[in-house]
């Protein structure tokens, strides 16, 4: 975690594998794997990645229950008009991992 705000590690490789309730929480974790170091997707553009437009907020429901934030990168999962919104640590702690994500490397 140090080296992750130090910005030096950029992707977790870790054996964990978190128990999900459901098959569909899995999968929405798995695809939150796919997002980008310093990206962004919307609960929606998941839902979409998924096979189904209209499942954007069962997304969200399957998001609030990561176990492992960060690890597996929730913090990057915005609403479908740019707005952070829903992150079970608070939005400050939401846009303190997306800026640390995002600030220029030296």
């Amino acid at each position: 975690l140090q080296k992750y705000v130090a910005g030096e590690l950029t992707k977790f490789r870790t054996k964990l594998r978190p128990k999900a309730k459901t098959i569909f929480q899995l999968s929405v974790w798995e695809e939150l794997l796919n997002i980008p170091y310093g990206k962004t997707r919307s609960y929606q553009e998941i839902a979409i990645s998924l096979g189904d437009a209209k499942k954007a907020r069962a997304v969200g429901n399957a998001v609030n229950k990561n176990p492992i934030i960060i690890i597996i990168p929730c913090h990057r999962v915005i609403g479908k008009d740019g707005v952070l919104v829903g992150f079970a640590h608070g939005l400050k702690m939401k846009q303190t991992l997306l800026d640390i994500e995002n600030r220029p490397k030296h």
